[in-house]
């Protein structure tokens, strides 16, 4: 009878652990989606998930899977805490033990454009294909694997006809990476254009270090390529590595313009010229092109729209343009190197859609008189030693080495519009 008692003590307390350390849980979740709410990053800005109340259970291991932090667990069920942090990589689809999760683009007060296109990846125009993030398919994998399908169905497309190229590829994310090997390996005439200076896509842009999630995939010219959790610099690593031993040609800062049609086949204008093409693949990403603050001065080579390592801005007086998360994470990793002037200039009164943990990082900054904040300021020029902005209509010059512009981008969909390309807008669907 001792023993009973003992058990029933033991289970008791086990039961009491486990009921405090969910509580305890459940009210961080509630706090982290009260915060998310306030702060207006309520929001998922693409590709995410939602739940089917009925098949989950709340175990919890959509959120543990889930390397941002965006999921948790309240009232028993899987919930969006900080949907703004969520960038649709779909590992807790592969983590839900009983298949409620779906992923959907676009919410009920805001939709987003996909366009349509075939299950060959054609869209309404032909001989105009899209692979990869533009299309809905943010995951490193899946994109992939449409830039290796999509030159699959181009091949069968081409028909005859006379162009500098079978396929032109615009973008070099994981899709345009994979679609210029397949070209590579089905020895197509190719050329892959990407308007920034770097490859990678999107991936290029997270944090240093941040762990990017995918699953086994396909390559031609390498074969099965087995990574699953990987660091963002690791992974870039690999696709130069990749890029070098197949001698897969890229135009780094080249931006596509427009898209004619002449003749039966395809022009490409450029930033840099033009180019006929049999087929084209478009490949990039949702960011767009970089949000530019077209003053004078704006060409000059001091002047980036992303902060890649802080480190190289030591002792530099820079400029940081902007409201959001990028801008300020820029201005607090610029505010921790030795000797660095920072000056953050935006356009509105106060930060409005920002985590909660870089406004408070931010005011420590400012407070220690290591970033300097200009709240309702635009910028009229940029000369080689400083910057004119404007305060309150009141022009200041400021000492400046470099400018980085984190104005967000412009979304491609008037071009693509304009080429003739469909769109459906989603609310909430698949």
């Amino acid at each position: 009878m001792n023993y009973l008692y003992v058990y029933l003590i033991a289970i008791l307390i086990i039961i009491t652990l486990y009921l405090r350390r969910y509580f305890r849980k459940h009210a961080q979740d509630v706090a982290a989606l009260e915060v998310a709410v306030q702060s207006g990053l309520a929001e998922p800005a693409s590709l995410h998930p939602i739940v089917d109340p009925s098949r989950c259970m709340g175990s919890g291991a959509c959120a543990k899977s889930c390397p941002e932090e965006a999921l948790g667990v309240i009232n028993g069920k899987m919930a969006l805490k900080n949907a703004a942090a969520c960038i649709g990589h779909g590992a807790c689809l592969a983590a839900c033990p009983t298949e409620a999760i779906t992923l959907v683009f676009g919410t009920e007060k805001r939709g987003i454009d996909i366009p349509n296109i075939s299950p060959d990846f054609e869209t309404n125009v032909p001989g105009i294909f899209i692979a990869g993030e533009l299309g809905g398919m943010g995951l490193i994998r899946k994109a992939a694997q449409q830039g290796r399908d999509a030159i699959a169905a181009i091949r069968k497309k081409l028909g005859s006809g006379q162009a500098d190229f079978d396929v032109v590829i615009v973008g070099c994310g994981p899709a345009g990476l994979s679609a210029g090997l397949s070209a590579i390996h089905h020895k197509l005439r190719y050329k892959v254009i990407e308007q920034e200076d770097s490859l990678g896509g999107a991936v290029f842009h997270y944090p240093r270090q941040k762990i990017a999630m995918t699953a086994p995939f396909e390559l031609d010219l390498v074969g099965k390529v087995k990574f699953t959790e990987v660091q963002k610099e690791k992974l870039i690593d690999f696709w130069m590595d990749i890029v070098k031993k197949t001698g897969l040609k890229i135009s780094f800062r080249e931006r596509m313009e427009s898209i004619d049609k002449d003749n039966g086949r395809f022009v490409v204008h450029t930033n840099r010229g033009k180019y006929t093409a049999r087929t084209v693949l478009l490949a990039m990403g949702r960011r767009g092109t970089p949000r530019k603050l077209e003053v004078p001065g704006e060409e000059s080579a001091k002047v980036t729209y992303r902060l890649i390592d802080p480190a190289q801005y030591q002792g530099q007086a820079v400029l940081v343009v902007g409201g959001g998360d990028s801008a300020l994470e820029a201005a607090i990793a610029l505010s921790q190197e030795q000797g660095t002037d920072v000056t953050l200039s935006y356009r509105s009164e106060a930060f409005a859609r920002v985590k909660q943990k870089n406004r408070m990082l931010l005011e420590q900054q400012q407070k220690a008189g290591r970033i300097r904040v200009l709240l309702k300021s635009n910028v009229r020029s940029i000369d080689e030693t400083l910057v004119i902005i404007d305060t309150d209509g009141i022009p200041q010059r400021y000492r400046n080495d470099a400018v980085i512009v984190c104005a967000g981008g412009l979304l491609p969909t008037p071009v693509l519009q304009k080429i003739g390309i469909e769109f459906n807008t989603k609310f909430g669907t698949a």
